[in-house]
């Protein structure tokens, strides 16, 4: 061997043992930082990142070959467990499938780490193959970003670990998403095989030992000061008129925080489905949108104030009475400091740690006694239309509202359930039983996308670590069929698919009477049946005709211990009518509440 392929030879040598001693650092420091899974697609340029996932015994890693996918499945776990989760993909247009992740992990609040491996500087804006603007591609959507260098032996290591714990700290702090992209130069693995973290130099050796964080971030809970807390509850104290709306909240504490408050309060608690409450709520927890479907109700009960507890209802009926209604206090309470005000009329807002918050307000107030008029109107007609919805679905006809019930009932207490977006979560907001099990329920709804729904369950399944009921429609299992393929290792997911042969949701839009262009262009029929998707990935498929066969069906396959696919079918036209019919008479009922 010549002098110089001698120095090439030991370059690269030093040069791969670099980059896979980066990576080690930079998996064990995630680690450290909290990081609960790493979620890993396959690809030569983030090789070092796999490798040192790989071979780290305490990085809990799930492997899915669908980049959009395995983005949505650490979404999916960091709702289960409140902790940071990072993916990490190979770079080109693996990178650009993570951004429906990342617009749900910025809207919802998710801290997800992008660990996006890159070309070196060399190969950017050359026209080599696989090889895009990286830095960058996820814009205003990611809370932080960095642009790692290749690694390189005369830059400190320590630079690796304070990069990533700022990751994290940034994720956590700012809950959201953020990118660190990571350059790697070929060749990935030498003779030298990986690199050992005990040979690093001597100024990491007591980071090594230690087993601690190499930078440590003291949590910031934002509490209201007590004379805040004051000032609020002489407000509202004695106020028999008030609401309390819950939104989606992902931590069990927070939902039993609220449904307290309530109860201290005494006012009437209406809690999304996604909100966790209704479990803990008793009985204030009510059947608010079939209560406001009632024109009258509207319009002659309404609130003086509000307390709206974290993000967003799927009610739309209840979106737009208190828009309508205009509460002279309108008070949003939240984590963040993310302003959440569509219709512009919150009065004061909030940011506080719900618990502690909940705990410090409930402390400043005189816990109420009795039954109020302004609580009896909303209990009359939640019992009323309660009563009316049980007569029409507790039958044996198979339909979407029927089976949206029967599922709120019947899943195990202590399982999880994933609604997806469009109609399902729309219908378990709407018609689940009012005392259900307590259940742990998720949904991506903070840009309501169908984006790998079913990866999300599967992510989330990992999260809690108990089996799972996926509620979903046909075209969003369509749109992540692949990732059934992730499902048969964790926890055991029960998927019910409403299949009605299109875009069902459509059909409740003013387009639909536009017969000409609709079922082409948006009831979009496929034909399509999940039998053989089941078949293909190993998993058990039913496919019930009546209520009481689906409801034999969930409840033994939902404690089975295997992935299955529960298909209903239904008719789009046919689910529109009785949807309608079902509002009109819950309506009524509210209606006739107001007489007495």
């Amino acid at each position: 061997m010549t002098e110089i392929g001698r120095q090439l030879y030991n370059a690269a040598h030093e040069h791969v043992g670099t980059q896979l001693l980066w990576a080690d650092l930079l998996v064990e420091e995630l680690v450290r930082q909290g990081v609960g899974l790493f979620v890993v697609a396959p690809g030569s340029r983030s090789t070092p990142l796999v490798l040192a996932v790989a071979k780290n015994s305490r990085a809990n890693s799930l492997v899915h070959f669908d980049e959009r996918g395995g983005a949505l499945a650490a979404v999916g776990y960091v709702r289960g467990t409140g902790r940071p989760a990072a993916w990490i993909t190979t770079s080109g247009t693996a990178v650009a499938n993570g951004l429906p992740a990342v617009v749900e992990a910025d809207a919802s609040g998710i801290p997800l780490l992008l660990l996006t491996a890159d070309r070196p500087p060399e190969l950017r804006e050359t026209g080599a193959n696989q090889t895009i603007r990286q830095h960058g591609i996820f814009g205003q959507y990611v809370r932080w970003e960095a642009d790692l260098p290749v690694p390189d032996g005369s830059i400190d290591p320590a630079f690796v670990l304070t990069t990533a714990g700022q990751a994290v700290q940034r994720a956590v702090s700012q809950r959201g998403p953020v990118q660190l992209n990571c350059m790697f130069r070929e060749p990935f693995v030498g003779d030298h095989g990986s690199s050992d973290p005990v040979t690093i130099q001597e100024s990491l050796r007591g980071w090594q030992e230690s087993g601690h964080c190499y930078t440590t971030y003291t949590e910031s809970i934002s509490i209201v000061p007590h004379r805040h807390v004051e000032n609020l509850a002489s407000r509202i104290e004695g106020i028999e008129k008030g609401l309390i709306v819950a939104g989606q909240l992902d931590a069990p504490e927070s939902a039993s925080a609220v449904s307290g408050l309530a109860r201290v309060l005494g006012w009437p608690l209406l809690a999304d489905v996604t909100s966790n409450v209704r479990a803990y709520a008793d009985e204030l927890g009510l059947a608010h949108d079939l209560i406001l479907g009632s024109e009258r109700f509207r319009d002659q009960v309404r609130p003086d104030v509000v307390l709206h507890f974290g993000g967003k209802v799927a009610s739309k009926r209840l979106q737009t009475y208190i828009q309508q209604t205009k509460p002279p206090s309108y008070i949003v309470v939240r984590t963040d400091a993310i302003r959440f005000d569509p219709d512009h009329i919150v009065s004061e807002r909030i940011q506080a740690d719900i618990p502690a918050f909940c705990s410090a307000l409930g402390a400043e107030l005189v816990p109420s006694t009795g039954q109020s008029e302004w609580m009896n109107a909303w209990k009359n007609a939640a019992h009323a239309v309660e009563t009316t919805i049980s007569e029409q679905l507790d039958a044996e006809d198979l339909n979407e509202p029927a089976v949206a019930r029967a599922v709120s009932g019947k899943t195990p207490e202590g399982h999880g359930l994933v609604l997806a977006s469009s109609m399902p979560i729309r219908d378990m907001d709407t018609f689940a039983v009012r005392n259900g099990p307590m259940l742990r329920i998720a949904a991506n709804r903070g840009a309501s996308g169908i984006d790998g729904t079913v990866a999300t369950a599967a992510g989330f399944a990992r999260g809690i670590d108990c089996p799972v009921t996926l509620l979903i429609g046909d075209l969003a299992l369509l749109h992540d069929l692949n990732s059934l393929s992730i499902l048969a290792d964790g926890p055991p997911v029960t998927i019910v698919v409403l299949n009605n042969d299109g875009g069902g949701i459509f059909h409740f839009l003013s387009i639909a009477d536009q017969k000409d262009v609709f079922e082409r262009y948006f009831g979009t029929p496929h034909g399509l049946h999940f039998e053989q998707a089941a078949r293909m990935f190993g998993m058990t498929y039913v496919r019930p005709g009546t209520l009481p066969e689906f409801v034999s069906a969930y409840t033994h396959l939902a404690t089975s211990g295997k992935a299955s696919i529960i298909e209903v079918c239904t008719d789009r036209s046919e689910n529109v009518q009785l949807h309608k019919r079902l509002i009109a008479e819950a309506a009524s009922a509210a209606d006739r509440t107001l007489n007495q």
